[in-house]
């Protein structure tokens, strides 16, 4: 952790008492968060014992934020002199405090046909995607539910997310226009397709890249925000609209692209027959130069070797969907294979196929599914993944994904005691180790008493 500023001068004892924050708080007033402070220095490793160095613990710690910038944090005997006069102290010595969860791959167009039952990927498209994506032509339906997705993103304590949003522009300037009265650092953008979807989704392939540059030209770099390219898959762009895509990323190097690869095996068959002149999958998106270190594939359960090396070469990241590649029946991700590799992970809810909001929910779908593969995920690397691991894969560690000075103060309060069986798990715990697992395992909403994002309380817990 960053050691206080000792250049700060004030007395312990003229700080204010205690009390609730006002969630309309101006963000430039000086609060510090006195509770148990966890964050990650580095990557832990898969090892049951973290690799020494990359994990930061303080027992009594205080996180001290102004201006939506994390000032100082250390223990709080050391910090609690030094603090303005006027600095307003929240005790929340039986919480513990982390960075701010991070999802790498979510739909937010696809909220409301979460648990839609049946289908695997190409037929669940049709049947429950394509038609519910309609319903976001009307920008009054597309602020609405943006409202609502990021409601439900603070109560489960995810402060960044890089979002599909649909192949309507209005969609994308909702949705960025809601982050952005919350001040919330969030990667989105339009869908791409040409084909192979309903007409009221298609856009016209050159269309689709001249919308996409005037949403790039009023949202990339504005407050927070960045702009994420976004072709849909292969199957529904053509080989001229991922060219033009290639070339907007090619033109500003510091947009993201994200898309989905190699999830299901129909989608595989699919691809070859519509691309029979691309070795393999990941040599259509090669071929049109959307592979690189912003790049973003979603899934990639089918991927031999070769492929998850080329990825790695390249910098790109692999978004593992857990609790979505379960519902859908699509596969097993080896996560610990693509470690071998050094290839970067991420992970992701993949709402609407996944089936929580909740990263805590997606660690639990990821141990499940490391159990089956004979390689289960330990709490270190899970909570590590979930916060600066992510930010890492997605170039955003320079501003969030640790409790460092002078990154952005996004960061969640954790009650272990949220619910009365999982008090009584803790109470049996004999380790912070254990106690993370039991956070990872039992952990749901009602866990996430506070979160901050920007140096604001977005959200309380009620009750």
């Amino acid at each position: 952790m960053d050691a206080p500023d000792s250049s700060l001068g004030h007395a312990a004892e003229s700080i204010r008492p205690a009390r609730q924050p006002d969630v309309a708080a101006q963000p430039s007033a000086h609060h510090v968060i006195r509770a148990r402070l966890l964050s990650f220095n580095a990557d832990p490793g898969d090892d049951d014992t973290p690799a020494e160095g990359s994990v930061s613990y303080i027992e009594d710690g205080a996180l001290w934020w102004s201006g939506g910038v994390i000032q100082a944090v250390g223990e709080y005997a050391h910090i609690a002199p030094r603090l303005p006069a006027d600095t307003t102290l929240i005790d929340h010595r039986d919480k513990l405090v982390m960075p701010g969860f991070i999802d790498s791959h979510v739909h937010y167009v696809q909220l409301e046909i979460m648990a839609s039952y049946g289908r695997q990927l190409l037929d669940w498209l049709n049947e429950y995607t394509f038609p519910e994506e309609c319903r976001f032509a009307k920008r009054e339906h597309a602020e609405h539910i943006a409202d609502v997705f990021l409601d439900e993103l603070m109560r489960v304590g995810t402060t960044t997310a890089q979002v599909f949003c649909s192949s309507h522009p209005g969609s994308v300037d909702a949705f960025f226009s809601a982050a952005r009265r919350r001040d919330l650092c969030m990667l989105a953008g339009k869908v791409l397709m040409d084909r192979h979807a309903p007409d009221a989704l298609t856009d016209d392939t050159l269309g689709g890249i001249r919308d996409s540059e005037r949403l790039i030209s009023d949202w990339h770099g504005t407050a927070r925000l960045g702009y994420s390219v976004t072709p849909r898959f292969a199957p529904t762009s053509t080989r001229a609209q991922l060219d033009a895509a290639g070339g907007l990323l090619r033109n500003d190097p510091s947009l993201w692209l994200q898309t989905h690869l190699a999830e299901n095996l129909g989608e595989l068959d699919w691809v070859a027959e519509l691309f029979p002149g691309s070795r393999d999958y990941l040599h259509v998106y090669e071929a049109s130069d959307l592979v690189g270190p912003r790049s973003t594939f979603a899934h990639g359960i089918h991927l031999d070797d070769g492929m998850r090396q080329r990825l790695a070469d390249r910098g790109a990241n692999i978004a593992f969907c857990p609790s979505s590649n379960l519902f859908l029946g699509s596969g097993l991700f080896d996560r610990a294979g693509a470690r071998q590799q050094r290839l970067k992970l991420t992970l992701a809810s993949d709402i609407g196929a996944g089936t929580d909001l909740s990263g805590l929910a997606t660690l639990k779908a990821a141990y499940q599914v490391g159990q089956l593969r004979g390689t289960p995920l330990t709490a270190w690397a899970g909570f590590h993944d979930l916060t600066l691991g992510n930010a890492v894969s997605l170039s955003l560690d320079d501003r969030i994904g640790s409790l460092t000075a002078g990154k952005d103060a996004d960061f969640v309060v954790i009650d272990p005691m949220a619910s009365p069986l999982m008090a009584r798990r803790m109470g049996r715990t004999r380790s912070l180790s254990e106690e993370l697992f039991t956070l990872m395992m039992m952990g749901d909403d009602r866990t996430i008493y506070e979160t901050w994002a920007g140096g604001r309380l977005q959200h309380r817990r009620q009750g």
